[in-house]
């Protein structure tokens, strides 16, 4: 489905951004981005963040990992439903861009670290990265995704997830908690 494809694209560019973000060139060449590549970063952030959950469903045996994993895949699928449905209705496509194309990359660079870890070190790794990532999607969200989104809808769609986006940080940094010192 190309809808879905592009709207991957969009996830990708949102991790991209959390990350230019705690750059200080970044601030001062922010990209701007229509509503179609608005919602190709936020499906391919989403999709990313699902993509590292399915890791860790199949490489964790730890009970407090797994149930992260879990949510997080539920939760990123169900943005990603909410998002094709929004662009469906309002007819736009998402849009491939230099943000979704970064973060599909970074992704894809995390993955293979991921696939090399097995055991404590994976499950640390995988939420070191949760924590980071998330950290990244909150600031691409607030700080570039909602400005940039012209569309009220899509707007408003931004702003609704980020109540979860943060509840999702606190969950990896309470599941971090039991990987620090040891």
């Amino acid at each position: 489905m190309k809808t879905f494809k592009s709207l991957t694209g969009w996830a990708a560019s949102i991790v991209f951004c959390i990350s230019m973000f705690h750059l200080p060139a970044f601030a001062q060449e922010k990209p701007t981005l229509s509503d179609a590549e608005v919602a190709s970063v936020a499906v391919v952030a989403n999709q990313i963040d699902i993509n590292y959950a399915k890791l860790a469903k199949e490489k964790s045996k730890n009970a407090d990992v797994l149930k992260f994993a879990e949510t997080m895949a539920s939760d990123h699928k169900a943005v990603i439903d909410q998002a094709v449905a929004l662009v469906t209705k309002l007819g736009v496509t998402p849009k491939d861009n230099a943000v979704s194309k970064q973060l599909l990359s970074d992704a894809d660079k995390t993955m293979k670290t991921l696939r090399t870890k097995s055991g404590r070190a994976f499950d640390k790794a995988y939420i070191d990265n949760e924590v980071a990532y998330h950290k990244a999607v909150i600031s691409a969200v607030e700080g570039l995704l909602i400005p940039e989104s012209e569309n009220a809808e899509l707007k408003a769609l931004l702003q609704s997830i980020v109540p979860a986006l943060n509840a999702h940080l606190e969950h990896a940094q309470m599941v971090q908690k039991q990987f620090s010192g040891k």
